[in-house]
């Protein structure tokens, strides 16, 4: 079987969306995964009752890198599955505020991976 890859690294989304987010697309058609992820983003889905509008918004984006490195490889889209879709802790980062503060507020970032397999 043959694989496209695309990530994101230290995306500015929340960890916990993105995880529920890529569960559900996970083993999607490429076609249906994009529209389920367009969806949410136009408030036509939710899932358990929220939007996840801007992990949504990253995740399609990243999704759609991958959907163009598997034509680049030739691949039929027909047949292209999300083999795997992950989010990950990423790196921590410190926002700095006023210079008679200490310590600023600590941003946290994701790192999202997609894989698309090209099923027989």
């Amino acid at each position: 079987m043959r694989e496209a890859i695309a990530t994101a690294k230290n995306a500015r989304i929340s960890l916990k969306d993105s995880v529920i987010v890529c569960k559900k697309i996970k083993g999607m058609k490429v076609e249906k995964a994009k529209r389920f992820l367009e969806d949410l983003i136009n408030k036509k889905v939710d899932l358990k009752g929220k939007y996840y509008t801007k992990a949504s918004k990253k995740i399609l984006e990243v999704l759609r890198n991958a959907e163009e490195n598997a034509k680049n490889k030739n691949f039929d889209l027909e047949r292209t599955f999300v083999k795997l879709a992950k989010a990950d802790k990423g790196e921590k980062f410190i926002r700095p505020r006023s210079r008679w503060r200490l310590r600023g507020t600590e941003a946290k970032s994701t790192h999202l991976t997609i894989i698309l397999e090209e099923r027989k």
